[in-house]
């Protein structure tokens, strides 16, 4: 009786370790690159915050900033003096490690790395577009008067 106890710790315990194996081998946090372009010129100098289920991130362009990852899309908005906000919003994706899982860790590995966002992934490069501002008051300044010409 006492064997077949511990056949099943020493199982147990081999098995353990791939239980988070996403976890273990990637972690809970990815580093993303974030730039902003305009007329397919780099803008440079923009604020950004990124924002998931896991918290709020910031960084300033060109950049990187290291994030939680997590199941929920990744909403990312940037804004800079003389430009429009630029806003776009990206999609995690499974890892393929994650369905390691199912033969390594079963149900456990793989509720633990989708409960942690170990199991998902970002894009490792985000480009956000922007567009520069229009100044009202050129729109709208009255046009001058061709030169010898009178008024009035």
């Amino acid at each position: 009786m006492m064997i077949k106890h511990w056949r099943t710790i020493v199982l147990l315990a081999a098995v353990m370790p791939f239980a988070g194996c996403a976890s273990i081998v990637d972690g809970t946090k990815q580093v993303v690159s974030v730039k902003t372009i305009s007329a397919g010129q780099d803008v440079d100098g923009a604020q950004c915050s990124l924002k998931n289920g896991d918290g709020t991130f910031y960084v300033k362009t060109p950049g990187t900033v290291t994030v939680h990852r997590d199941y929920g899309a990744l909403h990312v908005d940037c804004s800079k003096v003389g430009y429009q906000s630029g806003l776009t919003t990206v999609a995690s994706s499974t890892k393929g490690m994650a369905f390691g899982n199912l033969l390594f860790g079963g149900l456990i590995g793989v509720g633990v790395d989708a409960a942690d966002g170990a199991a998902y992934d970002y894009p490792s490069l985000i480009t956000v577009p922007m567009a520069p501002t229009t100044s009202a008051s050129a729109t709208t300044a009255p046009s001058a008067a061709p030169t010898g010409q009178p008024t009035s």
